[in-house]
């Protein structure tokens, strides 16, 4: 059975980090670019980052650029978000989802209809 599990999140005071965890079983994720996205209540879906399978090329939203960081531990099957400075705004439902295409294409990358399968979410709350 295919299946993307997100795992790491929890409530951080602002400036603080975390790291969440994206794990895949059914299916190697060596194959597939992965994205992160997140939604907060009544906001659409939003891209956070990309990594591609090809060439492990990364692309970020402007939100958080220079805060999160995206990286991909094949052998564990397994990728990750590091996310620095948090900020209130961060707070939302975080999902990661996998792309058959093996890779990040720059403008269409954050369109979720890319993504072959998903993860049910980890929830991030920044709050003092």
């Amino acid at each position: 059975q295919v299946q993307l599990v997100e795992s790491g999140g929890g409530l951080v005071q602002p400036g603080g980090s975390l790291r969440l965890s994206c794990a895949a079983s059914g299916f190697t994720l060596d194959y597939y670019a992965i994205g992160w996205f997140r939604q907060a209540p009544g906001k659409e879906r939003e891209g956070v980052s990309c990594i591609s399978s090809s060439d492990g090329g990364t692309y970020y939203a402007d939100s958080v650029k220079g805060r999160f960081t995206i990286s991909r531990d094949n052998a564990k099957n397994t990728v990750y978000l590091s996310m620095n400075s948090l900020k209130p705004e961060d707070t939302s439902l975080y999902y990661c989802a996998a792309d058959a295409s093996r890779y990040c294409s720059a403008f269409v990358w954050p369109n979720e209809n890319e993504y072959d399968y998903w993860g049910q979410g980890t929830q991030v709350t920044v709050s003092s």
